[in-house]
């Protein structure tokens, strides 16, 4: 009973901590402010805890709700929006009803699985590219902070690659609590969630012929290009 509960703390620790970062970035990308962005992870944070619970109870199955990393990689890429968050917010809501509607019609997640892998895959590399550069970006611009992380999980990857994620989780809290003990003190507080609420912008000139940003979770050819063209709907 011990092992399944600490491997699904630990996938869910790595799992997060390696990709809020680039959720923040994301809604950041497309107009949010840092104290919206905040209240944006807080609100997916909490709705995945509570769904993925929901549904491993009503199934009885180890469901778990998880938002996708390419799109928040494709959100950070798409940059700003004509109408500003409140479009955002509004394509979100469209978005949304988009992925309810396909799981509702068998036809639309049949038509999505006729896209040649090959084309679905060159879709995702576009949207990866510059997310899996970071490592080698981060090493360039802070190689003390980086290295450390790097070398733990290469060394762990070859010698026990079960424990590799978790070992580089552990390495990279290491050098975010030296970081914090040595740097000075910040002079303002990080932002708490917040900014208000905000009504979404339908406008359907943008969602025709304008820049609507996709969501996290929207890019079912993206993770189908993951699975290597398996067409079968992940939660």
């Amino acid at each position: 009973m011990l092992r399944p509960v600490s491997a699904r703390i630990i996938s869910g620790l790595v799992a997060f901590t390696s990709s809020f970062v680039v959720v923040l970035a994301g809604l950041e990308g497309v107009g949010a402010s840092p104290a919206q962005a905040a209240s944006g992870l807080l609100a997916v944070s909490v709705l995945m805890g509570l769904c993925s619970m929901l549904l491993s109870l009503r199934t009885r199955l180890p469901i778990t709700v998880a938002w996708s990393t390419p799109g928040a990689a494709l959100l950070a890429a798409t940059g700003a929006v004509d109408g500003g968050w409140p479009a955002a917010v509004g394509a979100f809501v469209l978005v949304g009803a988009l992925i309810v509607l396909t799981g509702l019609v068998p036809a639309l997640g049949a038509l999505m699985a006729r896209i040649p892998t090959p084309i679905a895959q060159a879709m995702l590399a576009g949207v990866l590219f510059q997310l899996c550069l970071g490592p080698v970006l981060g090493v360039a611009a802070n190689p003390l902070a980086v290295a450390p992380v790097i070398v733990v999980w290469a060394l762990a990857q070859r010698l026990s690659p079960r424990w590799a994620s978790p070992l580089a989780f552990l390495a990279a809290s290491v050098v975010i609590v030296v970081s914090l003990t040595a740097a000075p003190s910040p002079s303002a507080a990080p932002p708490a969630p917040g900014g208000g609420a905000h009504r979404p912008d339908a406008d359907r000139r943008r969602g025709r012929g304008g820049r609507a940003p996709a969501v996290p979770g929207d890019d079912g050819v993206a993770e189908r290009a993951g699975r290597g063209g398996d067409a079968e709907p992940r939660l």
